[in-house]
């Protein structure tokens, strides 16, 4: 495989690929219904839509991204012309999840085509459909020296993690991201790790409840929970939880119905082995509305889950399903004791209208990014990095960030043979005030 010189033929593989896609958006919400009842609504707007958005602004912006970039010289160096290059790594290897199956495949794989990488995808074996689609696609746009689709389990991917790379982009679980990163660090390897966490949602006081409750919902909800930005847990002060408890029930009725389980809007659990993870977290004790299941359906219904206790399995991992904890606190010690139980989170989420207060929320913790008064929605700015930090990644991509993750920044300085200044060279003797003198100017 070789990288990709040329900028206008980068952009007139994304515009190929672009076509590709558009010409299957159909059969690619067909491939998530199948893999897990993934709604239409939900595979156009977070999947095929956000992609199709994606690649569009990478286009456009192609162009201005690739070309050398001029900085100041250094006072040192004069007379010199300064730039940044960037240049591609070489061999990518993307490794995709279940969730998002073809939006964390594509998008991805947009950005490294961009930097001019050539690129191996490997889907999710989980998601057995939207990988055959991804394969189709990337086989009708690009030559196999350009990009290629490769699928298998776990056993593969170490097999794949093997061999030598020049950059390995991964997004999933924690656990898997380290052995990633225990993978690429024997070749000195550099990653982006896109992996999750425990998002906290914290209500403050003086927040809009109803508009809180409708968009937690939403957050939580879509795509089943299955989701690295989800809201994980609510905090909510003791006084105000029964009513907020209240309303979200309201909220996902009105979203779901009352038998939430003839939705057309409410995707599945992935698999079987999800599906029993989920289940066994949930203690029929402290739920105060949902906790039906259906085996045969890989069916949960959104559930809330009333004042867990920390030390619960429920509460030791990130979710990632339709169950929602509710922990009320009644200052804010409360809340720093809970919050730093756990890593930093890829998401955390303040609802407030107490400017203040929800400023000193997101300045205080540490996290990958989050929203006031609403939750995900910062996933979809192509200008904002999308990315966590500590155990919940690292790096970040989106638009320029993401061509900027795959491509090496090259300092370059141009010099001319004319005005050599003798200053730097040997002999040293009597310099050494005058480069202190220099120095102590600038």
């Amino acid at each position: 495989m070789s990288s990709l010189s040329s900028v206008e033929k980068r952009k007139a593989l994304l515009k190929k690929l672009l076509v590709s896609i558009q010409k299957r958006e159909s059969e690619i919400w067909n491939a998530l219904q199948k893999d897990f009842g993934k709604p239409t609504f939900e595979g156009f707007l977070t999947e095929t839509n956000y992609v199709i958005s994606d690649i569009k602004y990478t286009i456009s912006h192609l162009k201005s991204w690739s070309k050398p970039k001029r900085v100041w010289p250094s006072i040192l160096n004069l007379p010199s012309s300064e730039f940044i290059y960037k240049e591609p790594y070489g061999r990518v290897l993307i490794i995709s999840p279940w969730n998002y199956p073809f939006q964390l495949a594509i998008s991805p794989l947009v950005a490294a085509i961009a930097a001019g990488n050539s690129v191996v995808v490997k889907p999710s074996e989980l998601t057995f459909h939207t990988s055959q689609i991804i394969t189709k696609i990337v086989e009708d746009v690009f030559d196999v020296k350009e990009a290629v689709v490769v699928h298998g389990g776990a056993e593969f991917t170490q097999t794949l993690l093997s061999q030598r790379w020049d950059y390995i982009f991964f997004t999933g679980s924690v656990a898997v991201g380290k052995i990633v990163a225990e993978a690429a660090a024997k070749n000195l390897t550099p990653v982006t790790l896109e992996l999750g966490g425990k998002n906290p949602c914290i209500i403050g006081e003086g927040a809009d409840l109803k508009i809180a409750a409708k968009r937690i919902v939403w957050g939580k909800f879509v795509n089943a929970g299955q989701t690295c930005i989800a809201p994980d847990y609510i905090l909510i002060q003791a006084k105000e939880k029964y009513n907020f408890v209240e309303l979200l029930k309201q909220e996902i009725i009105l979203a779901y119905g009352e038998n939430p389980q003839e939705s057309k809007d409410l995707a599945s659990i992935v698999n079987a082995r999800h599906w029993k993870r989920l289940t066994e977290l949930i203690d029929p004790t402290k739920v105060i509305f949902g906790g039906q299941t259906d085996e045969f359906q890989n069916y949960i219904s959104p559930t809330i889950i009333d004042e867990p206790e920390l030390e619960s399995q429920l509460m030791k991992d990130e979710i990632f399903g339709p169950l929602l904890p509710i922990i009320s606190y009644h200052d804010e010690n409360d809340l720093h004791k809970i919050i730093r139980r756990y890593e930093k989170p890829l998401a955390l989420y303040v609802f407030s209208n107490d400017k203040r207060w929800a400023e000193r929320m997101i300045t205080t913790f540490s996290f990958g990014g989050g929203c006031i008064n609403d939750c995900m929605i910062q996933f979809v700015n192509k200008r904002l990095p999308f990315g966590g930090v500590g155990h919940s990644g690292i790096g970040a991509y989106h638009g320029k960030l993401g061509f900027d993750t795959f491509s090496h920044h090259k300092a370059i300085v141009k010099k001319p043979t004319w005005g050599d200044n003798p200053i730097r060279y040997a002999p040293y003797k009597n310099k050494l005030k005058w480069v202190k003198k220099i120095m102590n100017w600038l």
